[in-house]
């Protein structure tokens, strides 16, 4: 335990006197040169400059009446500054002009007294004392001195000036930062799904910048400080954020390793804002290394218990990446600009931004891209199956919470469009890569000598104002230069007449399926020529046969991974996707939820084998009801379990639901091989019914206008209606319509 003199005692009860009338400065005063004078001069010759350099403050603090108290620590003195109820960024000016005052008194006054090379050389430093409810006096008067002490150290280095320091404890003190909000927003809708709080410095200040403002943040040991009034201000600034949206707030590595960190101080905040842990995801910035994993992981933990959700901040750019996303495990990555800005015609990013979300599948993290620029980095990241995205195409960081522009709303359509164009499939423009082009004039020689130049090139296209209208395959090229007379032959000929001007051209649109037929069913010695990819006529690239297999092979894995093993129908991440590209349509479409009524029962009494070949008979009876009653681009998949759903553009779902009631009565009976007629059965709450056996439940939701509904509205009304045809007894089908008309329509239409 530290006993307090008395004086001490005396001191800190004026100090804290002064803290409830107004703000209370601390100046620091160092003699730079002290140690020099002593080794020249000896201790006692420098004891008595440093006695008489005191002596002087004295005589000079008895002019100052707002200098109401001092402190020594070894050679190193301290003054308590009383600086009245001026706001905290005027009192910090104030407490700079006295310091700089008693500088310059302080020196004129000691001038003259020593020989040249012993003149004694000042300097100082300021600080606030920063009064704390969850910290001691004593603790906050430490802090202050240091504080005091570095700022005395950083103007040392600039030559008397303390560089942005002084301007730094300026804006702390004036809370003068603001928060700006950027959308996050997801690309299988083009929903704002978050925002991320940015931090601003004063908008005429040198410090406007964030990185800025936290470096000198770190430097001054006041990295906690600006944090949590950051995480004030992003949150309390964030009015308007809906239910279902995330703010998502930067927190420094390095913070959890502050000393006056303690996690569990946003809550309330929250609260204020009438918002919950679930709306917020922390990013923890990657830019430096996390060095104790332990802590920072203590630490995250306590605020996942809250509900809060965790992201990584600059995936790729850092130091320990995959380390970070290994030991945290969050719940989003976000992929730094850096690998993504270019994306579109930079075949190594594409690569990497496809481990990155195969990776994050595995883990269920989503990938979040930054920095997207442009409309064709944008596209590339939607065809990629990126979640989300965040740049200045889709929205610049502003004041108010904004909706994602215009043009990026235009392009996630129209992206999801074509992509719904080809059945949701990958398309060839998916993967085109650009490629060497030579204009229809060009000479066979530069082709020759561009190919020797570039041996690992093995084709280029010839164009004609933008459009292809031959290929140059690299081996065709010199066979026939090779050829007696090939090169006198062809040399300075236009490269038109060795390219093949009726090499595979497909447009950009087209499914990778399609292309990897055509391109199998050409003569063996075009078989792996490239394929040219246009766009609206234009070259677009181009791919080899090795690029289009190896996408067919990922794709035929994805699509088995995600389907249902059992009926080998699209599972829950396919259902999802093509619901949404229908709501994003904007046509009207219908919603069957199909669930088999005592599966359960069927299962226990009959056996899994048997309950299996229901399942599938089940399946079977769906396809065909919809091959018979229904659209070609109907879409059927299964749920899990006795769970099916059919999306169809039908105008009358209730043919499709009677048919497929229909098949399923006619066929399920020889499942029972005759040991059923009349039975009671358990349902899955245990309550008794009398039946003879499976039947069906139909649930049809009727979309009229997507545009007005959610996914979750459809899924909830699907679900209002399974229940009300469960009521009923036997197979059933129960029919609702959303979003329900107006008052004022229904009242027009009625007769």
């Amino acid at each position: 335990m530290i006993h307090l003199t008395s004086l001490q005692v005396r001191l800190l009860q004026k100090i804290s006197s002064r803290l409830a009338q107004g703000a209370v400065g601390l100046i620091y005063l160092d003699i730079v040169n002290l140690e020099r004078i002593e080794t020249k001069y000896g201790r006692p010759y420098a004891e008595q400059r440093l006695l008489s350099a005191r002596t002087a403050i004295d005589e000079l603090r008895a002019t100052f009446s707002d200098v109401f108290g001092q402190k020594t620590v070894g050679d190193d003195l301290f003054l308590y500054v009383f600086l009245g109820d001026a706001p905290p960024d005027m009192a910090y000016q104030a407490l700079e002009r006295r310091a700089e005052e008693l500088h310059e008194r302080l020196t004129a006054l000691l001038r003259g007294t020593l020989p040249g090379d012993a003149a004694l050389e000042l300097a100082f430093g300021c600080s606030l004392l920063r009064e704390s409810e969850e910290r001691e006096l004593e603790t906050v008067i430490y802090t202050a001195m240091k504080q005091a002490i570095r700022h005395a150290k950083e103007r040392s280095r600039n030559g008397g000036h303390a560089s942005h320091l002084q301007e730094f404890y300026s804006i702390l003190e004036g809370r003068r930062i603001t928060s700006v909000y950027q959308p996050i927003v997801a690309l299988d809708g083009g929903a704002v799904f978050g925002y991320e709080a940015l931090t601003r410095g004063p908008e005429s200040s040198p410090l406007r910048s964030p990185l800025q403002l936290f470096q000198l943040a770190e430097r001054a040991d006041m990295l906690y400080a600006l944090d949590k009034m950051t995480r004030e201000r992003a949150i309390l600034g964030c009015d308007g954020l809906e239910r279902h949206q995330r703010i998502f707030l930067n927190i420094p590595a390095h913070i959890f390793h502050d000393p006056d960190f303690s996690p569990g101080q946003t809550m309330a905040l929250l609260a204020q804002r009438g918002l919950s842990p679930r709306n917020v995801v922390f990013e923890i910035t990657e830019r430096s290394s996390i060095e104790d994993f332990s802590t920072v992981k203590r630490v995250i933990d306590h605020y996942r218990s809250q509900g809060y959700r965790i992201a990584i901040d600059d995936a790729g750019a850092g130091y320990s990446s995959l380390q970070a996303i290994a030991e945290i495990q969050p719940d989003y990555i976000k992929v730094d600009r850096s690998l993504v800005q270019g994306i579109h015609q930079d075949k190594v990013k594409e690569y990497i931004m496809e481990t990155f979300i195969a990776f994050a599948k595995r883990m269920n993290i989503k990938v979040i891209a930054e920095g997207i620029e442009h409309a064709e980095e944008l596209d590339k990241l939607i065809r990629l199956g990126v979640h989300y995205a965040q740049g200045y195409y889709l929205g610049r960081p502003q004041p108010k919470l904004l909706p994602v522009t215009p043009e990026a709303a235009e392009t996630i359509l129209s992206v999801s469009r074509r992509l719904s164009g080809s059945g949701g499939l990958r398309t060839i423009g998916d993967i085109a890569a650009p490629v060497k082009t030579f204009a229809s004039t060009a000479a066979v020689s530069s082709a020759a000598m561009y190919f020797r130049d570039h041996p690992e090139q093995f084709g280029a296209v010839v164009v004609d104002d933008k459009r292809p209208v031959g290929l140059l395959m690299r081996d065709e090229l010199f066979r026939k230069l090779a050829v007696q007379y090939g090169i006198s032959l062809f040399w300075n000929k236009p490269v038109t007449v060795i390219a093949d001007e009726r090499a595979l051209t497909v447009e950009a649109s087209t499914p990778l399926e399609t292309v990897s037929s055509l391109a199998m069913l050409r003569e063996t010695d075009k078989l792996y020529d490239l394929v040219i990819v246009t766009d609206r006529g234009e070259l677009a690239g181009a791919a080899s046969v090795r690029d289009i297999l190896e996408q067919m092979t990922t794709i035929r894995m994805e699509h088995a991974r995600v389907a249902n093993p059992l009926t080998g129908l699209p599972g829950n991440v396919q259902i999802r996707r093509e619901l949404q590209r229908r709501i994003m349509e904007a046509t009207g479409f219908s919603v069957l939820y199909i669930d088999l009524d005592y599966f359960k029962w069927f299962n226990d009494q009959f056996g899994f084998q048997r309950g299996d070949e229901a399942i599938q008979f089940t399946a079977d009876v769906i396809r065909q009801a919809v091959a018979v009653c229904g659209h070609p681009n109907d879409f059927v998949g299964h749920i899990g379990g006795d769970d099916f759903i059919v999306l169809t553009a039908v105008s009358e779902p209730e043919t499709f639901a009677e048919e497929m009631v229909r098949r399923f009565a006619a066929g399920i009976d020889s499942f029972y091989e005759g040991q059923l007629k009349l039975t009671l059965v358990e349902d899955r709450y245990g309550n008794k019914h009398e039946t003879d056996g499976l039947s069906v439940s139909v649930a049809i939701v009727r979309v009229q206008d997507p545009t007005r509904v959610s996914g979750d509205a459809i899924s909830q009304a699907a679900a209002a209606s399974k229940k009300r045809a469960k009521e009923k007894a036997g197979s059933a089908i129960a029919i609702a319509v959303i979003p329900q008309p107006a008052a004022s329509e229904a009242a027009a239409a009625a007769p």
